[in-house]
């Protein structure tokens, strides 16, 4: 495989935590490899990307870039293909694109020992919402209840969940709500929901897990209630093991070598 380099691309990216949790497990693979950050919007991803050289060896992706880096892989693998977005790009004679945010939300809901979900909602209807649709369907939800601002947005995300078996609504934020297993927020940072739609949410939502981590604790976060409230920076954390994994050897489930003792390197840079 080519290359020595690799960086996150989004727009905006100054609060990444990635070049540190990648650094941090570079170092504890030993391999002299430098990851970096690069502001890139949506309309200047196809430009960035054709002025890599061969010293590039692969891109973290993150808003708003998923849908780019779908198009712009030439092989993807089953999680790219379901929810049309890639967070991963390894460079080389053929480009290929991974989704690993699917595997990242699994992984932070199971160290919080949620392993199955009957019932589900996920706030906001972006790449994101795609991944976390996926993971909830994976842990076996039945029944996932979307909300968007603007609902005719998540009318591909509801026939996501209808092909993956999951009875799906679509519904604006502020319509009453039923009970749920499990809530996952994936609204941009920052954002602050009117207060009585987040303690409509809070009340009977079950573990809360906000794909926001910047900053955190989010304003949901402080509003929740009944749960456990998992912040995205777990998500980010496992997402990024896979990622490196990618990066080192091409399989995101292939473990690395001594891979508690990189886990551990990447959880204390953070």
């Amino acid at each position: 495989m080519r290359g020595h380099r690799l960086a996150v691309w989004g727009d905006p990216i100054a609060h990444s935590k990635s070049p540190a949790l990648h650094t941090a497990a570079y170092r504890a693979l030993d391999v002299p490899w430098e990851y970096d950050l690069r502001r890139v919007p949506a309309d200047g991803f196809t430009e960035a990307l054709s002025g890599l050289d061969r010293s590039w060896r692969g891109l973290s992706l993150t808003m708003p870039l998923k849908e780019q880096a779908f198009l712009a892989a030439r092989t993807r693998d089953p999680h790219a293909e379901l929810t049309g977005a890639v967070n991963t790009l390894l460079l080389g004679d053929d480009v290929a694109g991974f989704n690993t945010d699917v595997g990242g939300i699994i992984d932070a809901l199971a160290e919080n020992a949620i392993t199955e979900v009957r019932s589900a909602r996920i706030l906001g209807a972006g790449a994101t919402a795609a991944s976390a649709l996926a993971a909830l369907a994976e842990l076996g939800a039945s029944r996932i209840d979307l909300r968007a601002r603007r609902p005719e947005r998540a009318a591909g995300l509801a026939a996501l969940g209808e092909r993956l078996g999951c009875i799906t609504t679509v519904s604006p934020m502020t319509d009453p709500v039923d009970g749920a297993d499990v809530t996952i927020a994936t609204l941009p940072s920052g954002t602050v929901l009117d207060a009585p739609v987040a303690e409509a949410f809070a009340g009977d939502g079950g573990a809360l897990l906000d794909a926001a981590y910047a900053p955190w604790p989010s304003a949901l976060g402080l509003a929740w209630e009944n749960g456990p409230v998992i912040s995205g920076i777990r998500m980010l954390l496992h997402q990024a093991v896979r990622q490196v994994r990618i990066f080192h050897h091409g399989d995101p489930l292939e473990a690395l070598p001594d891979e508690g003792r990189v886990l551990a390197a990447m959880e204390a840079a953070i």
